[in-house]
């Protein structure tokens, strides 16, 4: 009897280290800051991709691929978690708040069934601990971190390699000799894109001075190509690619203005192939190589997937889909995207795409799309662009992008791929508008977005409990209340007003903050009609409403004690207070009163990055600064 147990159990030992054996590789290329629009095999005929055009015709190219997030460490704190940024609260650029424990790094899972995991190099998740997470999800994590480092050969492995060459810092944002030294000298002289090679974008003036900055990203994406070339060449000189799947993507939008850090498809849409050697060719739900797909995918998905492919249970608290093997999950119809603070410049724009239009809602839209980030600010095509305002060469499309924005914007973004034609207010797209509407609401309500508490609050909350678990106290965090005063924000008139004036009142801090910042998009007249509201919530026990209501009064009545607040929030020791409020001050029109308060603000020590850029700007804007 016992023999025959040994002679059943052993054919299924064999069966289990055959299927161990036969786990597929996985290998992530991962670009930076790259729209498709800028990629050959997705129609650009000027682009030089060779590689990754042979990657898209050997394997499954996708149309309606979209990050989570339009900044990198929001986008990539999606992407490890598999948690969306606006239910765990890492939408801010770098703001690095804790996370429940029970939430970890995919690829630890990956580990717990038999794959090596290795990272070159980035990480930037954006999470409180990262060197904790880092360490539970990576057998190795650096420069040198690749498949070849695994003891065991015949370990199955995910290698992740992220080509930094297409970087916002390449394509516009240091100075153009550094550019040359870092992109033009390394390509060889056949590889290089002239400035007359391209067309330009319909929100870019097409001048001498524009194409030279623009002629960056083609060869920046086109130094990219050929690294990623040599990583291919590797995987197959180590006998390699027809036992791996390969995914490849970029973690957000192009890093030129008005794409990158901004709510729109140029913010969020990416290119994404992935490659099936035939071994695996199974697990593909796409047809034959070099199919394309217009399915719906972001980097919720992306998590699950793997955790699929490398046979584990995919968390109950990972809510995407499993787009491969036996396990895939049904497609979806829509998406919710979310873009927040870039640097120093603070937004809550909510999105939804249904890969034919993308409906933004943008909740402070008294901001424009080239908002104030010094990241952006420094660079030269972005002084050449405020140069080309100032003088009044721009036409109404590349003028609107510096003008504040309406409050909800729908693009056609199969028809409209620079997203120049804002259909919002066209009747014949009424029922679209409706619609995307509707969903937009039901799926913020549905995931009770944490930003909606503003980034000082997620800070306070922090320190007692995460911001993911917050959100689902409805006691301390009636969300559909507050959601019902957020959407006042940016809308006009008389009655939206009154509502506003009314929200002021509520015991609810988020409340009363969204009702004070949608006077920030109220006309003059509404809000003279509020003053004396206005002026009691100066006396506001939240700083958020307070500074706020400061910025409203002084913008609007000029008075001293508005004028007060700003210059002593502008100095706070609290930076997230001190951010909110010179930030506000570079959008006011009389800046004079507080020249001086920034200068002192700007030295004063243990001032970060965000606050000390906002400073700078400031001081860009009255003349008395250096652009760097």
């Amino acid at each position: 009897m016992i023999k025959n147990k040994i002679i059943f159990i052993l054919p299924l030992l064999m069966v289990s280290i055959f299927f161990a054996q036969e786990k597929p590789n996985i290998v992530w290329i991962t670009i930076e800051d790259t729209s498709p629009q800028f990629i050959g095999c997705y129609g650009n005929k000027n682009a030089s991709t060779p590689n990754i055009d042979k990657l898209a015709k050997e394997g499954i190219k996708f149309t309606n691929a979209f990050a989570t997030g339009t900044v990198c460490s929001a986008s990539r704190s999606a992407i490890i978690t598999g948690v969306p940024t606006y239910k765990i609260g890492t939408g801010n650029h770098r703001s690095n708040f804790p996370i429940p424990d029970f939430i970890h790094g995919f690829p630890y899972y990956l580990k717990q069934h038999g794959y090596y995991t290795s990272n070159n190099v980035k990480t930037d998740y954006n999470v409180a601990d990262e060197k904790v997470m880092i360490a539970e999800s990576w057998d190795e994590s650096s420069k040198k971190a690749t498949w070849s480092n695994r003891k065991d050969k015949k370990q199955p492995f995910f290698s992740v390699f992220n080509f930094a060459a297409s970087h916002q810092s390449r394509t516009m944002s240091m100075p153009f000799d550094w550019y040359k030294k870092y992109v033009w000298n390394y390509l060889p002289e056949e590889d290089r894109i002239g400035d007359k090679d391209f067309e330009m974008p319909a929100y870019f003036k097409d001048s001498p001075e524009m194409r030279k900055q623009f002629a960056r990203v083609y060869n920046s994406i086109k130094l990219t190509d050929n690294r990623i070339g040599k990583l291919l060449q590797k995987l197959e000189d180590d006998n390699l690619k027809e036992n791996t799947i390969i995914f490849f993507y970029a973690d957000h939008g192009e890093g030129i203005p008005r794409a990158k850090t901004n709510g729109i498809n140029l913010g969020y849409r990416v290119p994404f192939i992935v490659h099936f050697p035939e071994k695996f060719k199974h697990l593909s739900p796409w047809g034959k190589v070099g199919s394309v797909s217009s399915e719906l995918i972001n980097f919720e998905d992306l998590a699950p997937t793997l955790i699929s492919l490398s046979g584990g249970k995919v968390p109950d608290y990972l809510k995407g889909r499993v787009l491969v093997g036996k396990n895939r999950d049904q497609e979806r119809n829509h998406l919710l995207l979310s873009s927040d603070r870039a640097d120093n410049g603070p937004d809550l724009t909510r999105t939804i795409t249904d890969g034919k239009f993308v409906y933004s809602r943008n909740f402070q839209p008294f901001t424009p799309e080239m908002r104030y980030i010094r990241y952006i600010e420094q660079a030269e095509i972005t002084q050449q662009m405020r140069k080309d305002l100032k003088v009044g060469t721009l036409n109404d499309v590349q003028e609107n992008i510096f003008k504040t924005r309406p409050f909800e914007v729908l693009y056609d973004i199969e028809n409209d791929i620079w997203e120049s034609n804002n259909l919002a207010n066209n009747p014949k797209y009424e029922a679209v508008l409706q619609k995307m509407r509707k969903q937009l609401d039901n799926a913020i309500l549905k995931a009770r977005d944490v930003h909606f508490a503003t980034e000082y609050k997620i800070a306070e909350i922090s320190k007692e409990t995460t911001p993911y678990q917050f959100r689902l106290n409805e006691e301390k965090y009636p969300f559909q209340k507050i959601y019902k005063v957020a959407s006042l924000s940016g809308k006009k008139g008389k009655k939206i007003a009154r509502k506003q004036a009314k929200y002021l009142k509520s015991n609810t801090e988020e409340i009363r903050y969204w009702a004070i910042t949608g006077f920030l998009s109220q006309e003059k007249e509404f809000i003279a009609c509020y003053k004396k509201e206005i002026t009691k919530a100066l006396d506001d026990k939240f700083p958020p409403v307070k500074i706020t209501a400061a910025a409203v009064s002084f913008e609007h009545f000029g008075d001293k004690k508005s004028e007060n607040i700003l210059k002593e929030f502008s100095k706070s020791n609290n930076l997230d207070l001190a951010l909110l409020s010179i930030n506000y001050l570079l959008y006011i029109n009389n800046k004079q009163p507080f020249i001086e308060t920034i200068q002192e603000a700007k030295k004063l020590p243990n001032r970060n990055y965000n606050v000390k850029s906002a400073c700078t700007d400031f001081l860009m804007i009255v003349e008395l600064g250096k652009n760097q």
